[in-house]
This record gives structure tokens, C-alpha cells and sequence, in this order.
């Protein structure tokens, strides 16, 4: 095999890490909302930090090799379908960021409550759970990575 077909085989691997990654962390975090009692919400939100080396690891893996690749085909970072997947990757991954530390927020806050046996989310913990804002970050972020994806394979403009 050679240098291209080797660089794309885990650039693609990466991404396979950060789309499971996020799909992970949107299932506990599903679960989480579903869940009534802060001991439930605790758990899951913790669970949530069972993602992230995969979306940190598929995100770098993704981003260094896709580089490489852009170097290694000649294609140039101008290319609209490049420099869009760029702009809409940076920003997911902000987003997730931003809303992951929202997250980690409200999962204290139901850690804090489960230590003191309190058995039904209170109205702070039940608002954190529906909050629009964080919702919008970590879902935005996931629609990022798959806008980024298509982007990839579809190469418009190329």
C-alpha cells in the first residue's frame, strides 16, 4: 500500500473514533434527560467522560492526517470543500466544548444532590437537563461532525 492509501485508511479511522465517540456521548446523555432521580442523572452524565479520549483521539487523528492528505494529494486548503470542512470542524468542536462544560456543570450539580439523598431532581437540576443552550452546543456539535463528514466524501467542487 502506499503513503496516500495508508494516511487516508486512519484518517478515516479517526473520524470512525470521533462520530462513535459523540454517538456514545449522546446516548448517556439521552439516557441522563430520560432519567428522573439525580443519583441516575449522576451516573450518566459521568458516563458521558467514558467518550470524550475517543472524540479528543478521533479529533486529532482526523484533523493531523486529514492535513497530511490534503499535502500528500496536492490539493490546496483553498478548495471550498477543504476550507468549508475546516471552518464547520473548528466550530464543533467549540461547540461540543462549550456544551460539554455546561454538562459537567449539571452533572455536579446532581452528584452534589445525590450526596444529599435527595431522590427527585429538584427545579435547578430539571432546568440544567432541558437547557436550550447546551442542547444546541452538543447536538450542533454532533451535526457538525456529520456536515463535516459529508463534506469529505462528497467533495463538492472538486
Amino acid at each position: 500500500m502506499d503513503t496516500y492509501r495508508w494516511l487516508l485508511a486512519l484518517h478515516v479511522s479517526g473520524a470512525f473514533l470521533l462520530i462513535g465517540g459523540g454517538v456514545l456521548a449522546a446516548a448517556f446523555s439521552v439516557a441522563a434527560a430520560r432519567s428522573d432521580g439525580p443519583r441516575e442523572i449522576a451516573l450518566f452524565l459521568g458516563l458521558v467522560r467514558v467518550a470524550v479520549p475517543a472524540v479528543v483521539l478521533g479529533s486529532l487523528l482526523t484533523l493531523a492526517l486529514g492535513l497530511w492528505l490534503v499535502a500528500e494529494r496536492d490539493y490546496s486548503m483553498t478548495d471550498p470543500w477543504i476550507a468549508l470542512s475546516l471552518v464547520v470542524f473548528v466550530a464543533g468542536l467549540l461547540a461540543g466544548q462549550v456544551g460539554g462544560v455546561r454538562d459537567r456543570e449539571t452533572r455536579v450539580l446532581a452528584q452534589k444532590l445525590a450526596a444529599e439523598r435527595v431522590d427527585i431532581a429538584n427545579d435547578e437540576l430539571r432546568a440544567r437537563m432541558r437547557d436550550p443552550l447546551a442542547r444546541a452546543l452538543s447536538w450542533g456539535s454532533g451535526a457538525a461532525m456529520v456536515a463535516v463528514l459529508g463534506l469529505m466524501i462528497w467533495k463538492p467542487g472538486a
